[in-house]
């Protein structure tokens, strides 16, 4: 018997402990082409709450009484396909349960790289891809580019970091709290704002950047967004990763300086990491090196116990997490 969270009812704001259930579940026999992996590790991330809302998205809402997904990092311990062996560690997306049966299709064994296999739930995975192809691709960064990016002790946000100071920019982070600010500092960001200080951000912004910014990397919105509009520089380049604030309230991001995107001639775009999976050979090789180099760090929240994921996915709205947010089951 598996046990697996399932959605009981839709959240109204920050989900509570009765919106989920936790319930078990018959995994089928094998089919050819199949195999049945034990969760070692489950992934919670913000998009996730989206999800949680009965609405069209570009990832399909969870379905109430059914078992939840998200990534996951497990071990094989059947097989009915050649690719893969009993033992073999694989990423999939049959979360938020401790055993799933999968096409092996669905599962991609894990690089070589020599890390714990949760790396690949956190910097060296989604989370790391979302932020080197956001910062590069879509923020089209380049060496000497001043680059502000909020929710820097996230694991995304510390993975634009880093990248960043790597190809020679100089970073303004934002993150909530002298601990986490010093933890963004000491992984090389120039300059950080506490964005809990009574300071507003625009203001804090505009003495961090007096020269304004080239590119934003949005995981946040609202006033984050509000700040990186009022100091881009012309041309500037917003990458739209996220927009943290406003998924339990469903409030909208004012937008008070818009009117700047026109005569700035900013550039905002927002992206989905699913975007760049056809260049992922490009990321394991360039976060190999930087690996290999000394010059990546990584941090993990982690809960015991798949009865904790629930608590886990909250704690990413009240900011208990640095790094990435991890389950260890």
């Amino acid at each position: 018997m598996t046990r697996a969270w399932t959605l009981a009812s839709r959240p109204s704001g920050v989900p509570a402990d009765e919106d989920f259930a936790l319930i078990d579940i018959d995994l089928p026999p094998l089919k050819e082409g199949e195999v049945r992996v034990a969760n070692r590790w489950l992934s919670v991330d913000p998009y996730m709450r989206g999800r949680m809302n009965d609405v069209k998205s570009y990832v399909p809402p969870f379905q109430l009484g059914a078992p939840m997904d998200g990534g996951a990092i497990g071990e094989v311990v059947e097989s009915r396909a050649d690719a893969l062996r009993p033992g073999d560690m694989v990423q999939h997306m049959a979360g938020w349960r401790d055993a799933a049966v999968i096409p092996a299709a669905a599962a991609q064994k894990l690089p070589a790289l020599e890390v714990p296999p949760q790396a690949f739930l956190g910097q060296l995975g989604m989370p790391g891809m979302t932020a080197y192809f956001g910062l590069l691709a879509v923020g089209e960064a380049k060496p000497g580019d001043t680059v502000f990016v909020s929710a820097a002790a996230g694991a995304v946000g510390s993975t634009v970091v880093q990248v960043a100071k790597a190809k020679g920019m100089t970073v303004i982070g934002s993150a909530g709290g002298s601990d986490k600010c010093a933890w963004v500092r000491d992984l090389g960001a120039d300059q950080v704002i506490d964005y809990k200080a009574d300071e507003p951000l625009v203001k804090a912004l505009g003495r961090a950047a007096p020269e304004g910014i080239d590119v934003y990397f949005d995981n946040v919105g609202g006033q984050h967004l509000d700040a990186a509009i009022a100091h881009a520089k012309p041309r500037g380049r917003l990458a739209i990763c996220g927009m943290i604030d406003m998924y339990n309230t469903g409030a909208p991001t004012t937008l008070r300086y818009a009117a700047r995107i026109i005569g700035a001639r900013l550039k905002i775009e927002g992206f989905i990491v699913s975007d760049y999976m056809d260049r992922a050979d490009e990321f394991y090789r360039e976060m190999g090196a930087l690996l290999a180099d000394g010059r990546f760090r990584r941090e993990e929240t982690v809960f015991e116990g798949i009865e904790q994921t629930p608590a886990a996915f909250r704690g990413l709205f009240t900011g208990e997490n640095r790094g990435k947010m991890l389950v260890k089951i």
